[in-house]
């Protein structure tokens, strides 16, 4: 949908007047999965597509939320917008809102917003992140408050915890507040500190393919294995001064690994600690140009998720052992939260055409599900548009 398209959807909506337009990213990861809240390394990037947002702001002491996506609509007034409204996706929103109120910033004017997102919902690209930043960059703006973007991808996350029940790391709001065009981001989730990374991609593209079964993580597994991580860490703890799994090396992980005497809870550590490192190493090889090495502990982040994690599932397994059938496939990985959503690849432009033939077709007579397929392009981070 074009901006003009958009504009006209407002003013269906809404009525004539002023408009301004902001948009936010989804992401993708290239490699360092279920890191992000166990204070390790994540290697992220801002897509091309995501949430756009529009806004005029009213002398109406109320804020009305609509989407161009979703049927739910609801008024809300200035002084409620801490207020969950049942487990409608407008609550992504407001839980942004709460958070402004929380540090003791009020509305004077009440808006009109219309959402709209052309980032696939439940594909594990991180719309809710992207719905999220896009709130938060648009009350900044709208209503003078100066928060910086780290702090607005903070109160992103805490939106989520509190209004969608998920306990999510800080990597998606984080990828898009402050993502940048060709560039991922090397992020340390412990302490914030990040670097721009060019990801220079010589007659190579990302490749991502949805593989249209839905992930879900309010389900529950998501938030079972943020504590089993803890579990870890408790069981580290008498051995290694440690607070999170981040802080212990892969080779001190090895020395007491045998100390946590939980077999599942052992694997969930194993996974993370060595998904640190694997993500540190693929950017030294991206770094150097090496994108053979890159590929290599892609594939081995996969196996590790399947193996360890237990996040993978028949259509991710199935979506990463077609693409790994095909000839100029550099590395391949379920991304995001797991549990369905979405597989990235590293293909050489040659074989793109057909690895999207092959692996469709593959995939639909295994699984029965007919999969999507998208050629990533690099974006920014969330901007205002007009």
């Amino acid at each position: 949908m074009t901006i003009e398209e958009l504009k006209s959807k407002f003013i269906e909506k809404y009525g004539e007047g002023e408009i301004n337009g902001y948009f936010s990213p989804g992401r993708v990861n290239l490699i360092g999965e279920h890191t992000d809240y166990n204070g390790g390394f994540v290697f992220p990037c801002a897509l091309s597509f995501g949430i756009y947002c529009l806004i005029r702001t009213t002398e109406r002491k109320s804020v009305r939320f609509a989407s161009l996506d979703m049927p739910f609509e609801a008024e809300v007034k200035v002084e409620e917008l801490n207020i969950a409204i049942g487990k409608e996706w407008v609550n992504y929103p407001i839980g942004v809102f709460a958070q402004f109120m929380k540090k003791g910033l009020t509305f004077d004017k009440g808006a009109d917003l219309l959402f709209y997102g052309d980032v696939p919902t439940g594909a594990g690209l991180s719309s809710s992140a992207a719905l999220e930043v896009v709130t938060g960059v648009v009350i900044n703006e709208t209503y003078g408050f100066g928060i910086d973007r780290i702090e607005l991808a903070k109160m992103g996350q805490k939106a989520e915890h509190e209004f969608a029940l998920v306990n999510c790391g800080i990597m998606d709001q984080f990828v898009s507040a402050m993502g940048k065009k060709d560039h991922a981001v090397f992020l340390n989730c412990d302490t914030l500190s990040y670097d721009l990374v060019p990801v220079i991609l010589d007659g190579v593209k990302i490749v991502i393919s949805n593989t249209n079964s839905p992930h879900k993580l309010d389900s529950g597994k998501y938030n079972e294995r943020v504590a089993e991580c803890h579990a870890a860490v408790k069981a580290i703890q008498p051995y290694q001064q440690i607070t999170a799994l981040g802080e212990i090396s892969w080779e001190d992980f090895l020395k007491v690994e045998d100390k946590i005497e939980n077999e599942t809870v052992r694997k969930r550590a194993r996974h993370v600690v060595s998904e640190i490192q694997r993500t540190t190493d693929a950017v030294k090889a991206l770094r150097a140009g090496d994108l053979l090495k890159f590929g290599v502990l892609m594939n081995g982040s996969h196996d590790s998720l399947r193996d360890d994690y237990e996040v993978t599932g028949f259509e991710l397994d199935t979506m990463v052992e077609e693409g790994r059938k095909i000839e100029g496939v550099i590395g391949t990985r379920m991304t995001g939260g797991g549990f369905g959503g979405c597989t990235v690849s590293l293909v050489k432009e040659g074989a793109i055409d057909t690895f999207i033939e092959q692996v469709g077709k593959n995939y639909h007579e295994k699984t029965g599900l007919k999969p999507l397929f998208y050629v990533a392009e690099i974006g920014d981070g969330g901007k205002k548009l007009f």
